[in-house]
């Protein structure tokens, strides 16, 4: 294909499945279960960090978490006493456990209450196209406080070789329009064109087969090849792109 020809493929793609019943088997189901900013993005936050593996146990463990949080997750999240994080025993997705959990809880405390929010924490250390350096930063002020050291593993740096995949989608969530009643279009201080595609074995597969991606691992390196190619077909709003590949791989076994 050429790039026009390529460009007219996905623009298509990406009018396919970004559409509401998208949200049927997709993570970003949960957050949709709230109204309020804050609780939005914090249940975003919290789901976007275990979507990973089986997509059924993500959905059915993203929605645990938010009953353990009594269903008010900014409320949870300020006014929880050290007592209150006991029921999370017995919680666990994949390598992500109840202390996990815990300590997230007591890093969104922080963050809520020292640092103005998740917005205020990522959208000063933005570049012009990039949100890489900024997942870096976050990933500093995220871990300030007291922390076991194997959680760490849970939030992905850019800076060290990683796609940063999940804090990747999170963003997306937060900041592309809700035009189409998917993405939540909440955050202002941070444009579509600065946000990366979330790289996964999906998208990284299909990119690859449309010659948007030559590297073969899907790390930091691969991630920005792909973001500049994806610029360069939509420059405003490149990630709109990963409704196309994912659903490709996901959806039409591309």
């Amino acid at each position: 294909m050429t790039q026009k020809e390529l460009k007219e493929f996905l623009d298509a793609k990406v009018l396919q499945y970004n559409r509401p019943n998208f949200l049927e088997s997709d993570p970003i189901r949960i957050p949709h279960t709230f109204t309020k900013k804050e609780d939005i993005e914090i249940s975003a936050f919290l789901t976007a960090t275990i979507a990973w593996g089986n997509r059924k146990s993500i959905l059915n463990n993203a929605t645990k978490m938010m009953a353990l949080l009594d269903n008010s997750p900014l409320d949870f999240v300020l006014n929880h006493k050290d007592d209150d994080l006991e029921k999370f025993s017995g919680f666990v997705h994949r390598t992500f456990n109840a202390g996990d959990l815990s300590f997230f809880i007591k890093s969104l405390k922080n963050i809520y209450t020292h640092h103005n929010g998740l917005e205020s924490v990522f959208a000063p250390r933005k570049k012009a196209d990039s949100m890489q350096n900024s997942i870096s930063e976050f990933k500093k002020i995220f871990f300030e406080i007291p922390h076991k050291t194997r959680t760490t593993k849970h939030i992905s740096d850019p800076m060290k070789g990683s796609a940063a995949k999940r804090i990747n989608m999170f963003l997306r969530w937060m900041v592309r329009d809700n035009s189409t009643g998917v993405d939540f279009g909440l955050w202002s201080k941070i444009s579509p064109a600065q946000l990366s595609c979330p790289l996964d074995v999906h998208s990284g597969n299909v990119a690859r087969k449309l010659g948007l991606l030559n590297r073969k691992q899907n790390d930091a390196k691969a991630l920005l090849e792909l973001d500049t190619n994806l610029r360069s077909l939509d420059a405003k709003d490149p990630v709109k792109y990963d409704f196309a590949l994912f659903g490709l791989g996901v959806f039409e076994k591309f």
